[in-house]
């Protein structure tokens, strides 16, 4: 686990100890991280659609993974809107190198949706490509892992040149707050969700505590109860990143706490890039420290709720 998250800060940090001069390498490296956000949306699809019996295990487990979403959405939500209220939830933008205000809700709304579209044609293309007897999902994971790690490298480049330093992007107390809010609201309503699932209490917080990191979610899970409880964690948590990417254009100029902390463990990762695209550079450090609490929080979490 600690050396996954190392190998996801290492980029971060190589890129930060970079510094750079040329204003043309600069804007290179801003189209550059624009450009990577569409490239892993798609090989996320592409690996998505390439999954064996993906309507069948969808009609199997598809109520479950609802009914968890429906419950762990609405009151992440709340806490995170609660928490926008207070001051200390602002964010200080950075001349000169924050992403433009953002225009009316129609000009976010057709930002998501073509993110949307992207994942969508990844997903069509995986599944006429495993329909034609080929096996795209372990090439397109492995692309993306890579793309990812460049992609964080480019970020950290941008964080060097942005006049921020390593004490805010380490220390950042609403990136810690919004951790803080995230968990404790999953827990609530892995709690209200366990009767609803009959399932005990400790398994229903256990699959709240993904975090979005569907990925881990569903190998744990499936481990210790079963593949279709292993698939509706996965699910659900595919389910938030996916609504994340929604979410993010159309708040993060406004409201924060509620675009980075929806992300969830992903914030770190791969919301990161739109998180940065669509709310400029000065959201990245809150977006790196609730992330990458949320990531090492949830692996020892679920195995802990998974024990009694």
């Amino acid at each position: 686990m600690l050396l996954g998250l190392l190998w996801i800060l290492l980029p971060l940090v190589v890129g930060y100890l970079i510094p750079l001069r040329d204003e043309r390498i600069k804007r290179g490296i801003d189209s550059g991280v624009n450009a990577s956000v569409y490239v892993i949306l798609f090989l996320m699809g592409l690996g998505l659609g390439a999954m064996n019996d993906l309507l069948g295990q969808l009609s199997r487990i598809g109520t479950t993974a609802l009914t968890l979403f429906a419950i762990i959405s609405p009151l992440n939500l709340a806490v995170l809107a609660w928490l926008g209220r207070y001051r200390f939830a602002r964010v200080e933008r950075i001349e000169g190198h924050d992403a433009p205000a953002a225009g009316d809700k129609w000009q976010a709304m057709k930002g998501s949706l073509l993110l949307a579209g992207v994942v969508l044609l990844g997903v069509l293309v995986g599944a006429a490509i495993q329909l034609a007897g080929w096996h795209p999902a372990a090439a397109a994971e492995t692309l993306a892992t890579w793309a990812l790690y460049v992609l964080l490298a480019l970020i950290g480049c941008q964080l060097r040149n942005s006049g921020l330093g390593l004490r805010q992007i380490l220390l950042n107390r609403l990136g810690l707050a919004i951790a803080v809010g995230v968990f404790a609201s999953s827990m609530i309503a892995g709690l209200i969700a366990a009767p609803l699932l009959s399932l005990p209490w400790n398994h229903g917080m256990a699959m709240a505590a993904g975090f979005g990191w569907y990925s881990l979610s569903g190998i744990l899970i499936g481990d210790q109860l079963g593949p279709v409880l292993g698939g509706a964690a996965f699910f659900n948590d595919l389910a938030r990143e996916l609504v994340a990417f929604l979410l993010v254009p159309l708040f993060i100029r406004r409201a924060v706490p509620l675009a980075v902390g929806y992300s969830g463990a992903t914030s770190m990762d791969f919301t990161l890039p739109v998180i940065q695209q669509y709310g400029g550079i000065s959201c990245v450090p809150v977006a790196i420290v609730s992330g990458f609490l949320l990531s090492l929080l949830s692996p020892p979490l679920t195995l802990f709720l998974l024990s009694f």
